[in-house]
């Protein structure tokens, strides 16, 4: 199915019931989370006071163009920001508890076990001179897990369950004897090995070819909903977005500028950055559409909307006044000055 396949789909498609869905708090809720990096040309204002949230038993995408700040802010709420980076302000509550407050030994207890991360690059995920089986071997064991036994037959069930055949072949082998689709299953199978409530993917497809590529998304899909976890999907892909998720974050310069359901995002963008990306997909036998410009300069960061430069609604606000959120009915938000024609309140 082609991106713009998929977007109509999610223009039509009905919006995802709550019913059914535990009553109270979000599973992970990001409030006012803010991430800078100290380099000689300046401070770098990489990730600006986000918000959102991610419920149980629902698949959330995080989109926007490179340089955004989409995998900043997941390593930010993982606790894998390092130096010259660093978490300056915000709170991220992962079933109430704020992730931002752990130390480092409770971030590891964590991760793994109740928060499942699937890395962007496999290879760089994996150990080059460790066999498959002893990495395996050391997440359980960082988690109690001891017995070589059971330690070798949960790391068999894992890959079997990603859809390797012969695992044994794969557990007595090294990272470069993996073809990308092969380290990706294996990646996956690491991320879900000790049964997380939430998954985060930060670009699980990079590097792979088209089919690889929807056969391992189908495969994140159905192991999450299949225990109905959560997850935060990041892609750049909004034909990923259309087809995977639930609700969408739309991030620009490092904030967020959009976000709801993936139904009323796509179907009604409020956004005009989100509307130029819907606008930027491919369609047959029409011309290429290209968003012109580039993003603002993070370390000059612009005073009012960061999209301004870009924008070709741009007014005199736009260039001095930060956009308050617009909020709709259903909670459909966006921040812009631009009135929009749909009923809103601030």
């Amino acid at each position: 199915m082609s991106a713009l396949d998929a977007l109509r789909r999610s223009r039509t498609r009905s919006a995802v019931p709550d019913a059914g869905r535990p009553e109270g708090r979000h599973l992970l809720e990001v409030s006012g989370l803010t991430t800078r990096f100290d380099t000689p040309a300046g401070l770098v204002h990489a990730v600006n006071s986000v918000d959102f949230h991610v419920d149980r038993a629902e698949i959330v995408g995080v989109v926007g163009e490179s340089g955004c700040g989409k995998s900043v802010t997941i390593r930010s709420i993982l606790g894998l920001v390092r130096p010259p980076g660093r978490v300056v302000d915000g709170t991220a509550r992962f079933n109430g508890v704020d992730l931002l407050a752990l130390s480092g030994a409770e971030l590891r207890r964590l991760r793994g076990k109740e928060i499942g991360f699937i890395a962007q690059n496999p290879f760089s995920a994996l150990n080059p001179v460790m066999r498959i089986r002893r990495q395996f071997a050391k997440i359980m064991a960082a988690h109690g897990v001891r017995s070589e036994g059971e330690a070798h037959d949960r790391a068999r069930a894992a890959l079997a369950d990603v859809g390797i055949a012969g695992p044994d072949r794969v557990l007595d082998g090294y990272a470069h004897q993996l073809s990308g689709g092969m380290a990706q299953r294996v990646v996956i199978a690491m991320a879900m090995l000790l049964n997380p409530t939430f998954v985060i993917a930060d670009e699980p497809t990079t590097g792979l070819d088209l089919t690889v590529q929807r056969q391992i998304l189908d495969l994140i899909r159905a192991m999450v909903k299949e225990h109905e976890r959560s997850m935060l999907l990041v892609t750049h892909d909004l034909g990923v977005v259309a087809q995977y998720c639930d609700r969408v974050v739309v991030m620009y310069a490092g904030q967020v500028i959009e976000h709801g359901t993936v139904r009323e995002v796509l179907g009604t963008p409020g956004h005009p950055y989100t509307q130029a990306l819907i606008r930027a997909i491919p369609r047959p036998g029409q011309p290429l559409v290209h968003l012109t410009g580039r993003l603002p300069d993070l370390v000059d960061y612009p005073a009012g909307c960061p999209f301004q430069a870009r924008c070709p609604h741009a007014f005199d606000p736009c260039a001095r006044v930060v956009p308050e959120p617009v909020t709709t009915a259903s909670g459909h938000t966006y921040r812009c000055h631009l009135p929009q024609e749909k009923e809103a309140v601030r």
